[in-house]
């Protein structure tokens, strides 16, 4: 009997052998059935590349500015604290004297550093022309005034000791400070197109 089953399957695999071309008709045969399919997948495929490809572009752009910020601050740290910074006014000197928001915590001293360096940033990337003089001053009064109730909490810290109103009265300071700074670049920004659109319907 187990004779009999081995010829058997010998036979079978004589027997099954496929054709010459066997498979290259039955791949034509699938193209002509289902053409419609393959476009579609290929349509689909080349609409989503190029938006993965531009998320992917974004992604690593983000990543390599935080790595670039986080090393520029971390390098630079010490030298921002020993040269008097863009933003220092004589205010910010006395202000030594007081208790401020890195005496209070290290987490605080983080948010200080973050808001102060931002502001320094800002600041050291204005640039002053005839255009933008009085501009920049209306705005400069008001970071000078922030500045200065900045120091007169730093001052309410020393002499009361923290307290929750304080300390979230600083933090406030210092994102309106850097707000503000937002604002002036983008009014800069709106004066320089303004300057552009002039500038390109006197030629035309």
């Amino acid at each position: 009997m187990a004779q009999d089953i081995r010829k058997m399957l010998e036979q079978k695999e004589e027997t099954s052998r496929l054709s010459e071309g066997h498979e290259a008709r039955f791949e034509a045969r699938l193209e002509k059935a289902f053409p419609s399919e393959k476009v579609n997948t290929l349509s689909h495929t080349s609409k989503e590349n190029p938006l993965l490809l531009w998320m992917k572009i974004a992604a690593v752009a983000v990543v390599f500015i935080a790595v670039a910020a986080f090393g520029w601050y971390s390098l630079s740290g010490d030298s921002i604290n020993e040269t008097p910074a863009v933003a220092e006014t004589a205010s910010e000197k006395t202000s030594k004297k007081n208790m401020t928001l890195a005496d209070i915590s290290p987490d605080l001293k983080k948010v200080e550093d973050y808001y102060m360096t931002g502001i320094n940033l800002q600041l050291a990337s204005l640039k002053i022309t005839d255009d933008t003089k009085d501009i920049i001053d209306g705005y400069m009064k008001q970071l000078a005034e922030l500045d200065a109730e900045y120091e007169a909490l730093n001052t309410e810290l020393t002499e009361v000791g923290p307290s929750e109103a304080t300390i979230t009265a600083l933090i406030d300071n210092l994102k309106l400070r850097l707000e503000l700074l937002f604002k002036l670049k983008n009014k800069l920004k709106e004066l320089k197109n303004q300057n552009n659109e002039q500038f390109e319907t006197i030629e035309t």
